[in-house]
């Protein structure tokens, strides 16, 4: 994995791991053990969704750029028919608070994807200023 991905990665798996936390400690006082249950499972979720996501990206790029928007394209497809199957299956059951698990795979996805938006701004891009190019015309 590359250094930029690699601080992408815990740009946006540490703030979101941190606030699942809270999330468990919330989903507990808001409705109990059910609701701990339910929002240490969207954490996982979340997490698991989009890191999947950036491992794969990242060890495809190492190939070409057509590699990497294939790979990304083809996790994504799997991970959406992944979660489908997820909330198909888990439908019925109650072990769990299904307004906890949602509310907190809302509020998780959002801060992922915030956290990765952060740590684009603070990246220092190349920049070519033409400008500052010798003029080589006759």
């Amino acid at each position: 994995m590359q250094t930029s991905d690699a601080r992408m990665l815990r740009g946006a798996a540490i703030p979101t791991s941190v606030v699942g936390v809270a999330a468990v400690l919330i989903g507990l006082l808001a409705a109990g053990a059910k609701g701990a249950l339910a929002a240490a499972l969207a954490s996982v979720v979340v997490i698991a969704f989009f890191s999947i996501s950036a491992l794969v990206v990242s060890w495809a790029a190492r190939y070409s750029a057509q590699t990497m928007m294939l790979a990304a394209l083809a996790s994504y497809m799997v991970k959406i028919l992944a979660v489908m199957v997820l909330v198909t299956t888990m439908d019925g059951v109650s072990i769990w608070d299904t307004k906890v698990f949602g509310w907190t795979v809302i509020g998780l996805a959002l801060l992922w994807i915030a956290a990765e938006f952060r740590v684009v701004l603070q990246r220092r891009p190349y920049i070519d200023e033409p400008e500052n190019v010798l003029d080589r015309s006759p």
